[in-house]
């Protein structure tokens, strides 16, 4: 699976640099170095944690299958009609999974890293979750328990997965009669603003039928204000992954009450204890806020696009021969390639640390 995606590389380089074309003609900039890099970081880390994680990304899937989906008529998956079934089935689980993302704590922990982004573009769509596997795997066993075949799984996925990408840009308006079936670039907009208006609607995959039928469809009527409403203030992808882990983990030490420590796991995410909101409250959300774009130095931005391309092509290299590794060594690649790519973002932060010493130089004299 790993070498297929390997595969798309060049047709989504293509992809980035026509949008970015188109952006620059239009003089509708969608694109800036350091949030670029960090977002496709995020989709890297996303392909080196699935190859240490086999079991929940298709091994419980397949052993299901094997128990109770091997019954079922096999050749029909493999027919036109089927995969079209198949792909229907995997796009009404993934709305699913997809919302309770959006609306559960533990699952927006996960989640919250495809959503950082202040841009919306093609590789806002490539930074993926790496710690979706963890909980998402249950969602999808009905296509097992229904017979389809693990392989022919594992291509929808990235069938309706590769689907989405073109969603994820400014630069396509709205599409008359596909919006109200699809999920198209003005749907999904909405699905990532923070505007009030917004705010978790618009969840479906290739299909916005789902939204309109459970009632979170929402048109486009206003300019998208993109990221998250308690943004990462960081290009570190470690931080970014570890953000609302660390938030829901500092409520649960801090509220006295037993169940309100469980409570914050499956509560909506915006949701506090009532003694750790007093004691501790949040800003209120400003929707006009500036973008995170610290200064960095020329330097440091051509060495970190250096030190991405060296890591994303050390991450290619591992991930064509994965399959042929032991899991030994599967984790110590990936670690070694998470240096790289948190090198990267060191570097796009390093002036904020310049200009932070700097200060504390000139209050000091």
């Amino acid at each position: 699976m790993e070498q297929a995606v390997i595969w798309t590389i060049p047709f989504l380089a293509l992809a980035v640099i026509l949008e970015m074309a188109v952006s620059v003609v239009r003089k509708r900039k969608s694109y800036r170095t350091n949030d670029t890099l960090a977002s496709l970081s995020q989709g890297l880390i996303r392909q080196l944690v699935g190859v240490c994680t086999p079991l929940l990304q298709i091994g419980i899937y397949a052993m299901v299958f094997t128990a109770l989906g091997h019954q079922v008529d096999a050749p029909f998956w493999h027919t036109w009609t089927g995969i079209a079934v198949a792909v229907v089935m995997f796009d009404f689980c993934e709305y699913w999974l997809h919302r309770v993302g959006h609306e559960v704590a533990i699952f927006w922990a996960a989640h919250v890293v495809h959503h950082q982004s202040e841009e919306l573009n093609i590789c806002t769509a490539l930074r993926q979750e790496s710690q979706n596997a963890l909980l998402g795997w249950p969602f999808y066993l009905p296509l097992a328990i229904a017979g389809v075949p693990p392989v022919m799984f594992g291509f929808v996925l990235l069938g309706v997965q590769y689907y989405q990408i073109w969603a994820h840009t400014e630069q396509i308006g709205k599409l008359g009669w596909l919006d109200r079936v699809l999920t198209t670039p003005s749907n999904h907009r909405v699905h990532h603003a923070v505007n009030d208006c917004y705010v978790d609607r618009n969840y479906g995959g290739v299909f916005i039928l789902w939204d309109r039928i459970f009632g979170t469809y929402t048109a486009e009527t206003e300019p998208c204000v993109f990221g998250t409403r308690s943004p990462v203030r960081s290009f570190n992808p470690l931080r970014a992954i570890a953000q609302v882990y660390v938030s829901l983990a500092r409520d649960a030490w801090h509220t006295r009450r037993w169940r309100d420590k469980l409570r914050v796991l499956f509560m909506p995410p915006d949701w506090r204890p009532d003694d750790v909101a007093q004691r501790f409250p949040q800003l209120p959300f400003d929707l006009h806020r500036e973008s995170y774009d610290p200064p960095a130095t020329g330097a440091a931005r051509a060495a970190a696009v250096v030190l991405f391309l060296a890591s994303a092509v050390g991450c290619g290299l591992f991930l064509w021969d994965a399959e042929s590794m032991d899991m030994t060594s599967r984790i110590l690649w990936t670690a070694l390639l998470m240096t790289g790519l948190c090198g990267v973002g060191w570097l796009l932060e390093s002036g904020t640390s310049a200009a932070a010493a700097a200060n504390v130089l000139r209050r000091a004299q």
